[in-house]
């Protein structure tokens, strides 16, 4: 049903038709409408049956879902930046046991300073908690990879985390296509945990495990996460066969087949690249986007295909590694490695990798902004590590400042 409403509520009904059997929350902007819709829909008995339980922090909220899940209930979560920081130990201890819990990260930036806006440092300073992690574009697709989500966790007994962007999507009123109950309850069947709790045939789960193997548990881990990269694209090749639209998948080619130059990116700024791609298309230029849905496990293959033959490649990033640049554009550089020897061996140069930080702590990523660094790109002139839209007069004001305070 097409419903126009805001992100939030579209994705607590999501997840309801999902039929969560406990739901611990604990609300932080700009999450909080996700949790507060759920809670209406349990209060309601629209969600039954449904324990919705109020905590008191974010460790206790993914410490419950732990508990849920081990002892056999679909359980469902919900943060967003200093709060995902706050669970962090039990959102790695949820990743080591292999649970199928599902979190929506509504994406916001860490601090200090202090910023309630939107970039992905929240996610990333998780990825290698042991969740999966799936990027939405949009609404319509954030409502698309949570039913998903259910499916893909249950089936490998893995965490995933279905991230959007805070505010620019979770609370922007868009067209939503809402299923209908029976459509997700034919694609989402009824959850039947790998491993359980049970008083009349007790275990231990979680032991401490030593020297001797703890390398092969982490082995095994690392190959669940591999089979991911089958599960995902299959999963959402069956969504698109059941709900008549694509969503979801791996990663997301947009005009690169004969694409000289590609951007990559993650999330909401999608959109706003498409648009940009499409004008300079009008112009004769030949770009393109790529767009990540699985950040983890990365899925190096399809890029490395996606991108073969692209002479230069921009990773626009939202989030940064202090002290190093980009976190996605390691990645992206790992699967060219193939690609980049073939390139040069074809034409005797390999291709121009950049990357740029853009949109820290919700600053606008313009198509103004966007143009000029694609121009820079297809002359060759972007600095190795740009940060778009950089007031380099606060910087060097606040550098001459800093020097002249240090101590010779």
């Amino acid at each position: 049903m097409l419903r126009q409403m805001e992100g939030s509520q579209a994705v607590a009904e999501a997840v309801a038709l999902c039929r969560p059997e406990v739901i611990c929350a604990y609300p932080i902007s700009p999450q909080t409408h996700i949790v507060e819709g759920l809670s209406r829909l349990v209060k309601s008995g629209a969600l039954a049956p449904c324990e919705y339980v109020n905590v008191e922090s974010e460790f206790a909220a993914m410490s419950v879902a732990i508990g849920a899940s081990a002892a056999g209930a679909r359980a469902y979560t919900a943060t967003s930046s200093q709060g995902l920081l706050y669970m962090t130990e039990a959102v790695y201890n949820a990743g080591g046991l292999g649970l199928p819990i599902v979190m929506t990260v509504a994406n916001r930036a860490l601090g200090a300073p202090i910023n309630i806006w939107n970039d992905h440092s929240d996610a990333m300073s998780q990825r290698d908690a042991g969740w999966l992690q799936l990027y939405a574009e949009d609404n319509q697709e954030a409502v698309d990879l949570h039913i998903q989500a259910f499916r893909i966790a249950e089936e490998l007994s893995l965490p995933v985390m279905v991230c959007m962007d805070g505010f620019v999507l979770t609370h922007a009123y868009e067209r939503v296509d809402l299923p209908e109950q029976r459509q997700v309850d034919d694609f989402l069947p009824p959850f039947a945990p790998r491993q359980v709790l049970d008083p009349n045939d007790p275990v231990s789960i979680g032991a401490m495990v030593g020297p001797e193997a703890f390398t092969e548990v982490r082995y095994l881990a690392h190959r669940r996460h591999l089979r991911a990269l089958e599960v995902i694209p299959r999963v959402a090749g069956e969504f698109a066969d059941a709900f008549g639209r694509e969503s979801g998948g791996l990663v997301r080619p947009y005009r690169l087949d004969d694409a000289d130059t590609a951007i990559v990116a993650m999330g909401s700024v999608l959109g706003t690249l498409k648009d940009v791609v499409d004008e300079r298309r009008g112009h004769g230029e030949r770009v393109g986007v790529l767009g990540i849905t699985a950040f983890r496990p990365f899925p190096f293959a399809e890029v490395r295909r996606a991108l073969r033959g692209v002479r230069r490649v921009v990773v626009l990033e939202r989030t940064l590694s202090v002290g190093v640049g980009g976190v996605v554009t390691d990645h992206v550089r790992a699967a060219l490695d193939g690609a980049m020897r073939e390139t040069s061996a074809a034409n005797g140069a390999a291709p121009y990798l950049w990357t740029v930080i853009a949109g820290l702590g919700g600053r606008p990523i313009t198509t103004a902004s966007l143009h000029e660094m694609i121009d820079r790109a297809v002359t060759e002139r972007l600095e190795p590590l740009t940060f778009l839209d950089l007031r380099r007069d606060l910087v060097e004001r606040e550098a001459h400042r800093e020097r002249a305070a240090e101590r010779v």
